[in-house]
């Protein structure tokens, strides 16, 4: 116990240095939370202080809940919550008028609100039909008047939520997605380079081929986060002006082009296929074998430099440069191109030594052409 006590006060401290330090999750987090807690503040503040409503509870509820990640999710459940508070508020007073007692009113109205709460219309806010229903018949009045005053209440608090998350702030998700484009270009360059590395060194087992393999697949999750977070963007930028856009964070030109999610998507693809190839090569169950180990060396080296330009536009991308990166200098260019002309001479002896090295020094040649063209595209279409 006391180690996750000091565990989450450590997490706590480094959550508040990270706010503290620049833009990030942490100042996300942060900023959010003060402005649900405004706005919860200002909607009493309407009703209690400036309208004088002694019941100014279903207000500051609303606009607390309704300061989402992103405008488009508050409007959206803006529209969902206050439909479920309409439908509670008329069950609720519905079945105290047929019960004519708070109890026998409950058991009347709540199992039908949970059941309806599961609509999916509704979203998750389906449950504050039911909490709405506890509050109406908590209060013991019943009234038309009652119940407009109550929707009264919770179409103030709805419209101050979404006023403040849209106009103070308004949480755009422009970050994210460059992190996780640098991110997964980095590591699909760290696998490179210790694919490379394994192969330079004749270091290739069963062993370290399902290593690899699996890091390989790694990369997939990765991929799913960025497209994850793509979707975050698209819809932080709907409902937002471009001003308040600008004064927040980058603009929407800021971010890197959706081409490029799929240009490492294909790259990925590449690396997994490599791996595969290289992890089948070394099954004694399978016809195939490795080829010669210079061969092996010099794929590693092509590789390499391939993982260098990958791991380059990754920081690139983290430094807000542009997505695709500048060609190699002429020495490394004039390596690759000699690299890959050994490779195909390498490709053409095997063919005469048998078909299974041949097989997979021809698959691992097409990988790392494709590699090639979708990370250094000027230099392969020449």
């Amino acid at each position: 116990m006391a180690d996750a006590v000091r565990r989450d006060v450590r997490a706590a401290g480094l959550a508040a240095r990270a706010a503290w330090r620049g833009p990030g999750r942490e100042r996300d987090q942060l900023v959010q939370s003060m402005k649900a807690a405004g706005a919860a503040l200002l909607a009493w503040v309407v009703a209690w202080v400036w309208l004088g409503d002694p019941m100014a509870l279903m207000a500051p509820w609303v606009a607390l809940v309704l300061v989402q990640a992103t405008v488009y999710s508050s409007v959206l459940q803006a529209g969902r919550q206050f439909t479920a508070i309409c439908v509670g508020a008329l069950v609720a007073s519905g079945a105290q008028v047929v019960t004519d007692d708070a109890t026998g009113a409950l058991a009347l109205s709540i199992p039908v609100l949970m059941l309806l709460s599961n609509w999916p219309r509704f979203g998750d806010q389906g449950v504050y039909a039911a909490t709405t229903a506890l509050f109406t018949i908590a209060s013991g009045t019943v009234s038309a008047a009652a119940v407009g005053h109550r929707l009264g209440q919770a179409a103030l608090g709805a419209a101050i939520g979404v006023a403040v998350n849209a106009l103070v702030l308004p949480p755009i998700h422009l970050r994210d997605v460059r992190e996780n484009l640098s991110a997964l270009a980095r590591e699909t360059g760290d696998l490179l380079h210790a694919i490379a590395g394994d192969l330079r060194e004749g270091d290739w087992d069963a062993g370290t081929a399902a290593d690899r393999h699996a890091a390989s697949l790694r990369l997939h999750g990765r991929l799913d986060a960025l497209r994850s977070a793509r979707g975050w963007s698209r819809e932080s930028l709907r409902f937002t002006s471009g001003p308040l856009r600008a004064l927040h964070r980058a603009p929407a030109a800021a971010l890197p082009p959706e081409e490029e999610d799929e240009r490492f998507s294909r790259v990925i693809g590449h690396v997994t296929a490599l791996t595969r190839t290289l992890a089948v090569a070394v099954d004694d169950n399978r016809s195939s074998a490795p080829p010669d180990p210079e061969v092996l060396r010099r794929c590693g080296r092509l590789l390499k430099l391939i993982g260098d330009t990958c791991e380059a536009e990754g920081r690139r991308l983290l430094d807000n440069g542009p997505a695709r990166g500048s060609r190699p200098d002429e020495r490394t260019e004039a390596v690759m191109r000699q690299l890959h002309e050994d490779l195909r001479e390498g490709l053409r002896e095997h063919a005469g030594r048998g078909a299974g090295r041949a097989a997979v020094l021809g698959t691992l040649l097409l990988q790392a052409e494709n590699l090639w063209a979708d990370l250094v595209p000027e230099v392969h279409d020449e």
